[in-house]
């Protein structure tokens, strides 16, 4: 034995030559090691053995892990100080959590021990209080503290998205924000497939963020009444609530908000298969400041929940939504009666609205307070029920209507003659609206009535007939009709004769439109374009749109001609000398060339920010300087497909407009 532990050379067993141990008694020490020490020999250049010559032992944690929860929870629950609280949530993800599931009024902070000289120095400078009575080291609760934090907390908004939303980062806000001026509004987006928000994410919020103002959950699928139920008992000052596409959310948790969260101003509940009536009556119960409410595509409400609604709110809530809801003529009747102070409804995809329904809500007399009313896609709506919300509700100012297929000239313009305040309407899809039921808004409303928009309204078409002479409308101010192919010179010349004050003119997609009517058109403006849209109008060319230039360039600012392929260099050449106001320039898919680019850049004076130059094949590289000298004013410059722009002078103004924002 002793002259294998004397072994030396250069295939010594231990690299240097010399024995292990010089004496073959102390050979022994190597035999007796015990099983708790660690023992390695590094191994040489030839070693006699294949492997590493080891022994190990089974780590111990920190014996600080060794305490249970229950201790660490004392220890956590005594950090007042938020540094000190965000560093011990850094350690492990067991603090992070522990000190998440900490409620505000279980923080506890002791006194610190003084020393013998700032004990006596206090002593004889303060006078004793009962509250100066307090034992060294006794426990104080800082609930009047948090309340005070809670009252002007809820500066900071947190929003998680897809991957990011996960329990962990909602247990990091709960810790973090509360020293930061507290979290006020949370949004959380989708949820992480394998690890996502679940109920422990929200009852960390609810504990840590007293401060919660708005909540918003976008598809969660994991969270519950569980988590929603925490909320409402630890976030009493919820304003806001948005929750969409949670369907393992029911009343159970609706009921505990309403009941928790008086100060409920706004409500939002879409695609929840599993919230319905009761819901609603509690939160029109128990929530007396709501003023928003917006529900789509709930199976379980219904009527008895909508009257329950406005029954107990109607005298407070002022912007209401209904959106492919199971409803009835009823849920109308109540809204005409009890929404005595709603300024705003929004009535979209309610397929079992009838004639009756729009009847009654309009000579419900409560709706004396609104002033805008839009209904989509509600085959109920027909000239009688038009005509009785428009004697209804005698301070409408916005009226949107789409895909009413019903509704014809009749009850349109009987509209009109009731709705004596109307400053917007808006229509789209209303195949039955005609001419005639155009022109009869534009006589009916000729007092008030400053927009007017007609949008794929397919049965407004020129008609050969003789317009008598009327009083023009002077407070229509702008005109939209996109999309309408009926629409050609006839139309454009009645609605030169009696609106005679446009300022936003907007012509999009008209093939019918030509220099023809277009012309008398803008020479009838006699308060100055300040907005003109000509966009698809291919037939449109440079005379009319010169005309435009030098007719209102003193105050024209935005002008598009996008898709005009008739539109040349002339144009800009108008816009180089006539306009000095304009700053949104759009020539795409026009006959633009290097010439006209030069013109526009001699501009003496210019305030132009956005330029779009998409599609124009025949700017080449020759318009790069020109573009570089534009460039000291530009925002945003689009030369998308424009084929003669090489790489490398897309690449020069990326380098040298720096500010700018380019499309390429």
């Amino acid at each position: 034995m002793s002259k294998i532990f004397n072994f030396s050379g250069d295939d010594a067993f231990y690299h240097g030559g010399a024995a292990v141990y010089p004496s073959p008694k102390e050979s022994s020490l190597f035999l007796s090691l015990g099983h708790h020490v660690d023992v390695y020999f590094p191994t040489c250049k030839r070693s006699r053995v294949t492997a590493p010559f080891i022994f190990t032992e089974k780590k111990k944690l920190p014996s600080i892990d060794v305490l249970p929860d229950e201790c660490l929870f004392e220890v956590l629950r005594r950090l007042s100080d938020g540094k000190e609280r965000s560093a011990c949530a850094c350690v492990s993800k067991c603090w992070l959590m522990l000190l998440s599931s900490i409620r505000g009024d279980e923080t506890v902070i002791s006194d610190p021990i003084p020393s013998l000289e700032t004990e006596e120095r206090s002593i004889q400078s303060t006078p004793v209080k009962p509250v100066d009575c307090i034992k060294k080291g006794e426990v104080v609760e800082v609930a009047d503290t948090e309340a005070q934090d809670i009252e002007g907390g809820g500066h900071l908004s947190r929003c998680l998205d897809g991957k990011k939303a996960t329990d962990v980062r909602l247990a990091a806000i709960a810790v973090g924000t509360a020293s930061h001026g507290g979290l006020g509004k949370l949004a959380i987006r989708g949820s992480n497939r394998s690890r996502g928000v679940t109920d422990t994410g929200l009852k960390a919020i609810a504990r840590g963020c007293p401060s919660l103002r708005a909540l918003s959950l976008w598809n969660v699928s994991s969270v519950s009444d569980e988590g929603l139920s925490e909320i409402a008992e630890g976030c009493h000052l919820l304003e806001k609530l948005d929750l969409c596409q949670c369907p393992a959310i029911t009343d159970k948790s609706l009921l505990a908000i309403a009941k928790n969260c008086p100060s409920l101003t706004s409500l939002t509940i879409e695609s929840c298969s599993n919230i319905g009536n009761e819901s609603l009556q509690a939160v029109g119960r128990f929530c007396p400041k709501l003023k928003f409410v917006s529900l789509r595509n709930c199976p379980l409400i219904g009527d008895r929940g909508i009257a329950s609604l406005f029954s107990s709110a109607g005298h407070v809530l002022e912007k209401v939504k209904l959106h492919a809801l199971n409803i009835s003529d009823i849920s109308l009747a109540v809204i005409g009666h009890y929404g005595i102070a709603v300024t705003d409804i929004a009535l979209i995809g309610l397929q079992n609205i009838n004639e009756r329904g729009f009847w009654v809500m309009g000579n419900g007399q409560g709706l004396q307070k609104l002033r805008s009313l839009a209904i989509a896609a509600c085959q109920g709506v027909t000239d009688l029920g038009f005509e009785a919300l428009g004697k209804g509700c005698p301070n409408l100012k916005l009226f949107c209507l789409r895909k009413c297929t019903v509704l014809s000239d009749n009850g349109l313009v009987a509209f009109a003659k009731g709705s004596g305040a109307l400053e917007n309407l808006q229509l789209e899809e209303c195949h039955r609206i005609t001419q005639a039921g155009l022109f009869g808004v534009l006589l009916n409303c000729g007092e008030k009535l400053k927009a007017l928009s007609l949008v794929n309204c397919f049965g407004v078409k020129d008609l050969a007939c003789r317009f008598p002479s009327v009083l023009p409308c002077n407070s229509l101010q702008s005109l939209a009709i996109r999309n309408c192919p009926g629409v050609g010179n006839a139309t454009l010349a009645i609605v030169g004769r009696l609106c005679t004050k446009l300022t936003h003119l907007e012509l999009s997609g008209l093939l019918g439109v030509t220099d023809e009517g277009l012309f008398p058109l803008v020479q009838s403006c006699e308060a100055g374009l300040v907005k003109a849209n000509l966009s698809g109008c291919v037939n449109v060319t440079d005379k009319s749109v010169s005309a435009i230039i030098e007719l209102h360039g003193g105050s024209l600012e935005f002008l598009n001609v996008d898709g005009c392929k008739n539109v040349t260099d002339a144009t800009l050449l108008a816009v180089t000398n006539n306009c000095w106001l304009l700053s949104e320039l759009d020539v795409s898919k026009c006959g633009i060339t290097d010439s006209g680019i030069v013109s526009l850049a001699g501009a003496v004076q210019h305030n132009l920010h956005i330029l779009s130059l998409s599609g124009c094949s025949l700017v080449s590289d020759k318009s790069v300087p020109f573009l570089l000298k534009l460039g000291q004013t530009l925002v945003g410059l689009n030369i998308q497909h424009c084929n003669g722009v090489s790489s490398s002078s897309v690449d020069l103004l990326l380098e040298q407009l720096w500010r700018c924002d380019i499309l390429s």
